[in-house]
C-alpha cells in the first residue's frame, strides 16, 4: 500500500528527492517516515512528520541536508535529500504509523521500525564520491 520511488545514482554533493505514496485514499496515518539500510548496516531511522501537525523529526546525521515533507490530499510524504554524501547510500524505506497515539509517545518511538505499520518496498540510493 506504499509505493516509494526517486531512488538513482548521484554524485557526491548532489540532490535527489524520493517520494512515498499511500496508495489508498482512506489510509488513516498519523506518521510517515523513512528509514534506510545500508550494506552490512542496521536499518536506521533518518526522518519522520506526523502528519496531521506536520511536526518533522530527523536523524542528526541527515539534520540540515535533509527535509521531510508531505502533501495531504495525495497521501504523498517526500524525502528532499541534497548535499548528499557516500555515506548515505542505501535502500531508503518508507514507512507509515496508523495507530493513534500520543506526540510524547510518538517521539519516544519514532526511531523503532515495530512501530510502523506499512512498510514500501525499498528505493536505492548511490551515492559516489
Amino acid at each position: 500500500q506504499l509505493q516509494a520511488y526517486g531512488g538513482g545514482l548521484v554524485q557526491a554533493g548532489g540532490s535527489l528527492r524520493l517520494s512515498c505514496a499511500a496508495s489508498e485514499r482512506t489510509f488513516w496515518m498519523y506518521a510517515m517516515a523513512w528509514f534506510r539500510q545500508a550494506p552490512g548496516k542496521e536499518r536506521e531511522f533518518v526522518s519522520s512528520i506526523i502528519w496531521r501537525e506536520g511536526i518533522k523529526y530527523s536523524a542528526d546525521s541527515v539534520k540540515g541536508r535533509f527535509t521531510i515533507s508531505r502533501v495531504g490530499a495525495e497521501n504523498t510524504v517526500y524525502l528532499q535529500m541534497n548535499s548528499l554524501k557516500p555515506e548515505d547510500t542505501a535502500v531508503y524505506y518508507c514507512a507509515a504509523q496508523t495507530t493513534r497515539t500520543s506526540r510524547s509517545y510518538y517521539e519516544k518511538t519514532k526511531d523503532d521500525g515495530s512501530v510502523y505499520d506499512y512498510w514500501g518496498q525499498g528505493t536505492l540510493v548511490t551515492v559516489s564520491s
